[in-house]
C-alpha cells in the first residue's frame, strides 16, 4: 500500500490559517529524500561504500508525535508538522516532509534542526540497500 506524499503547498494553506498564523513570521520546511550515495561515505568519509539503490524506511508514530509536541513546546513555536514515509523506497523517493511556523528566524531554524535530528535519530529505522 502506497501512501500519499503530501502537498506542502497545502500544507501552508492549512498553517496560515491556524489560529497562531498571526503569532508567525517565518516558516521553514524540510524535504528529506533517498540519496544514491552512502550514509557511511557522506558522514564518515568511507571511500569503499556502495551506491545506495535503495531503502527500506520505518517509523515509531508514538515517538514522531512526541518529537513534534517537544518542539511545539519550544520558544516561539506556533505550528509544526511532520510525515514519514515507510516500506521499500527508492533513489529519490521522499522520506520525509516537515514544516515549522515560528515568531523569528533563530527560533524557526533551531526547531527545524531539533526536530529533524530527532526524527532521524529516534523515530525512525533507515536501512540503506545497495546493488552486490
Amino acid at each position: 500500500m502506497e501512501k500519499t506524499i503530501p502537498s506542502m503547498d497545502a500544507w501552508l494553506r492549512e498553517a496560515k490559517a491556524h489560529p497562531d498564523a498571526g503569532r508567525v513570521g517565518m516558516y521553514l520546511t524540510h524535504n528529506g529524500v533517498v540519496r544514491g550515495t552512502a550514509k557511511a561515505m557522506v558522514r564518515q568519509g568511507a571511500q569503499n561504500a556502495k551506491p545506495v539503490t535503495g531503502m527500506t524506511f520505518s517509523y515509531d508514530r508514538e515517538r514522531m508525535d512526541a518529537a513534534i509536541a517537544e518542539t511545539l513546546a519550544m520558544d516561539g513555536i506556533f505550528y509544526v508538522r511532520a510525515w514519514l514515509n515507510e516500506g521499500e523506497l527508492a533513489v529519490g523517493d521522499d522520506i520525509m516532509f516537515v514544516l515549522v511556523g515560528g515568531d523569528i528566524r533563530p527560533h524557526v531554524i533551531d526547531a527545524l534542526q531539533f526536530l529533524v535530528g530527532k526524527l532521524k535519530s529516534e523515530c525512525v529505522t533507515e536501512l540503506e540497500h545497495s546493488a552486490p
